[in-house]
């Protein structure tokens, strides 16, 4: 799965172009779809194909949905979701949600919906997947001069205590500033008195997570984190966020997805005569049915260094994201986002979400 491959197939206007063909999507890394383009993605997704810009060259690419079968979304405001699931389980296509559920009021995040109407969308969301199919981000975690690692505890806390048997996981990462310019600059340009992350701080929110996570049992893990920090000593493990093992676990049914993600199912071992049960391969995924599963190797090897993600087709665009959180990694400006933003609603069901 280390590329999609690419068919010649019509567009609207009776064009045939090449497009790439990918059994799962990323609805997205680059924008919030969900949120602000939610039915424009559904209604490519009924015509069968959208285009997309390549970030580095510009260039305008096709991707068919033909072949489809599972779909992870990214936002931070997920409840347009909610009027269009079932034209995904006409479908029978499969997802789960990366939902950013942060706390940081319109200091950082002047664009989020109320604290509140979030926490309650998350749970409508919970209701109408199913268990596992929302995962709780507090994604990136910000040191500034007015949030410390224990205001911030605290905020993580008073989501998790109402999340609580709606989640399983909470996925985080570390804000790195001096890595990506695009945050830099934006912080900067907005004279937040951010801070950077130490290792020594990294180890104290930690082990502080982990006290308070006693009380929900959840599974912790981190996004593209470097394991030399040695979060893994506070039973913190590294995230997949495009995850194959959820995929199976949600969709082992469908063959033609288990086939993309190079899958083995096997009968569950039974004992011998003596009782003795052959002990299950360690990467081995079980499943309700009596089987369990063995997949291949679906790493995505063009994310960066410490990302756990398997392949996916990411559809989104950057600069087109309006929550303008001051942190955003995916605008250059916030200007350019609301123009972006505006020449999609003169044109919103258009090939690509900027209208092109």
């Amino acid at each position: 799965m280390s590329f999609w491959p690419k068919e010649k197939l019509p567009r609207e206007n009776g064009e045939r172009v090449f497009m790439q063909i990918p059994e799962i999507i990323s609805a997205s890394r680059s924008t919030d779809i969900p949120a602000f383009y939610a039915d424009w993605f559904f209604y490519r997704l009924k015509v069968g194909y959208s285009a997309w810009i390549n970030p580095f060259n510009r260039v305008k690419g096709y991707v068919s949905y033909k072949n489809t079968r599972f779909i992870v979304f990214w936002s931070k405001n997920p409840r347009p979701l909610l009027k269009h699931l079932n034209e995904l389980r006409e479908k029978n296509i499969g997802c789960y949600v990366q939902y950013s559920l942060n706390d940081y009021g319109e200091g950082l995040e002047p664009g989020v919906h109320p604290l509140t109407e979030r926490i309650e969308t998350f749970k409508l969301l919970v209701e109408a997947l199913g268990e596992g199919h929302v995962i709780w981000r507090f994604d990136p975690l910000i040191l500034t001069d007015g949030v410390d690692i224990e205001i911030l505890l605290k905020k993580i806390e008073n989501i998790g205590d109402q999340l609580k048997g709606f989640t399983e996981k909470l996925v985080f990462s570390f804000a790195d500033i001096h890595i990506y310019r695009r945050v830099k600059n934006n912080l900067e340009k907005e004279k937040i008195p951010y801070k950077e992350w130490s290792s020594t701080d990294m180890r104290e929110f930690a082990a502080k997570l982990l006290e308070l996570n006693k009380k929900w049992k959840y599974e912790l893990a981190t996004c593209a984190e470097d394991p030399g920090i040695g979060l893994k000593d506070f039973g913190i493990k590294p995230n997949h966020c495009i995850d194959d093992a959820l995929m199976i676990r949600f969709a082992y049914e469908d063959k033609i997805l288990m086939n993309a993600l190079n899958v083995d199912i096997n009968p569950m071992p039974q004992p011998d005569i003596f009782g003795n049960v052959i002990p299950l391969p360690a990467e081995a995924i079980v499943l309700p049915n009596g089987t369990y599963a063995i997949r291949g190797d679906n790493k995505d090897k063009g994310q960066r260094l410490f990302c756990g993600c398997m392949c996916s087709k990411d559809i989104g665009e950057y600069n087109t994201c309006v929550h303008l959180c001051k942190y955003c990694y995916a605008n250059d400006t916030k200007g350019r986002a609301v123009v972006n933003y505006r020449q999609h609603k003169l044109h919103p069901m258009a090939e690509s979400i900027t209208g092109g």
